[in-house]
């Protein structure tokens, strides 16, 4: 697009338009010492010169084209097939942002609509929105909804300390100020079964996560048991989950959870240093309405074509602002995009295939770590791909010493828990092949001298 500057009588009438006589005096708060300061820059340099440093700067990063990485605890390495980022990079949807007027929007509204329905395929449930900003944030969201299907006459929300606790720092973050009393996480030792137990006629709310924190699996009868509990009181029961493991476990909507959530970052994206990420986000049909976020739908129009509308947008952008259920201002639609790429390029069947190799390439690293002398493996319960381990060392240290190995260690726990300093959270996916876990166990042995 080309600029054209404004003339230098254009640029005096508006001048004179605000009552000042040169562009100086737009800045006469500045202190003249400061309004042009000396920038130490280097010398110029050519294109050629300049991309050579930029690459040898790039390369002091521990990226993962030239690390292993073991890291998981929310946001997880997968394999995504060319095809996603092919798409993706179509101007047609890397330029698009918000489908307002659908008779221009039609392909971004069908990519959002493929992926709600792969979402609700996932999940078991009858409705999914368009997306959230990440997982963290989409547990505030359904803490919030829960409040506001119960019309705020309930006060307790009760989270289960096995989830993520960043998810659960977001979720007081979101409902500081309001009349929510947050409980049930105070102690690592509250299980399903404890929480059961707290529920009563003042609480709106059961989360809980599944796989959990710790990549443990939580049996199918004692979360039956907690919805029971749940709604005997008419409270929601909210589920977070890694969406690759609804391929192989059973999802929400068939135990009778009321909202199933969580962090789709390992369905086609990338790690990205962090985001952007995407929080996938469920429902009941009965409660839509309280649901934040955009839920596109189909219909027909005039001629009878099939075509793709914004069904619901209860936001303050849209409604008044005191009926907005949520300020929540994007869909993370290109994110959502990934998603419903790498769903539809790997089927049911591939998606079940991922998850197998998480699973049992988790199980050949945590019995291949238990065997080396000074570590144990503390989980004993049935797990996803994530698993905790005790170290001879602390934690955080190990990872230090595996960086010079060229490896990424799994999480040291104590960066949430201070008196688990010798305990790591590790994570083994698809993308591991065996010799790549064979070296990350030799590394460990050789860093625990």
């Amino acid at each position: 697009m080309s600029y054209v500057p404004v003339t230098p009588d254009e640029r005096a009438e508006m001048l004179a338009a605000i009552g000042v006589s040169s562009i100086d005096d737009l800045f006469v708060d500045v202190p003249p010492a400061h309004r042009y300061p000396q920038i130490d820059l280097p010398a110029p340099q050519s294109e050629l010169e300049v991309l050579r440093e930029l690459r040898a700067l790039a390369e002091k990063n521990a990226d993962l084209d030239h690390m292993l990485s073991f890291l998981g605890a929310g946001a997880y390495q997968h394999y995504i097939p060319s095809v996603v980022n092919h798409m993706l990079s179509r101007g047609e949807f890397y330029t698009a942002y918000t489908p307002y007027q659908p008779e221009i929007s039609q392909g971004t509204l069908q990519a959002i609509f493929e992926y709600q329905s792969m979402i609700c395929e996932l999940t078991g449930m009858e409705v999914a929105n368009a997306s959230h900003y990440d997982g963290s944030t989409a547990l505030a969201e359904g803490v919030l909804m829960a409040y506001n299907v119960l019309r705020g006459k309930r006060r307790r929300a009760i989270l289960s300390p096995d989830i993520h606790p960043e998810y659960r720092q977001v979720a007081r973050t979101y409902t500081q100020g309001m009349p929510i009393e947050i409980v049930g996480d105070d102690r690592l030792e509250n299980d399903l079964r404890a929480l059961a137990a707290m529920i009563d006629e003042n609480t709106f709310c059961v989360a809980v996560q599944n796989p959990d924190f710790w990549g443990r699996l939580t049996p199918i009868d004692v979360l039956r048991d907690l919805v029971q509990a749940a709604h005997a009181h008419n409270a929601l029961v909210i589920v977070v989950g890694n969406p690759i493991a609804l391929a192989l476990i059973r999802p929400p909507g068939e135990y009778g959870a009321d909202i199933a959530l969580g962090e789709a970052q390992p369905l086609g994206n990338a790690l990205n240093f962090g985001g952007p990420y995407l929080g996938y986000f469920a429902c009941r049909q009965k409660d839509v309405h309280k649901m934040a976020g955009r839920l596109v739908g189909q219909t027909v129009d005039a001629d009878g074509k099939r075509g793709f509308v914004l069904t619901l947008s209860a936001r303050e952008q849209h409604i008044k602002r005191e009926r907005a259920t949520s300020n929540i201002c994007t869909n993370q639609a290109l994110c959502a995009l990934a998603t419903a790429i790498y769903l539809s390029s790997l089927g049911k069947n591939g998606l079940r295939q991922v998850a197998e190799l998480c699973y049992h390439k988790a199980h050949y690293l945590a019995a291949a770590i238990d065997r080396l002398e000074g570590y144990h493996l503390v989980t004993q319960e049935p797990f996803f791909n994530e698993f905790v381990i005790a170290c001879p060392k602390p934690a955080a240290e190990i990872n230090r010493a595996l960086l010079q190995h060229q490896i990424i260690g799994g999480l040291a726990l104590d960066r949430f828990y201070p008196d688990m300093g010798d305990r790591m959270l590790v994570c083994a996916t698809e993308i591991h092949s065996r010799p790549m876990l064979d070296a990350f166990v030799q590394a460990l042995k050789e860093v625990a001298r």
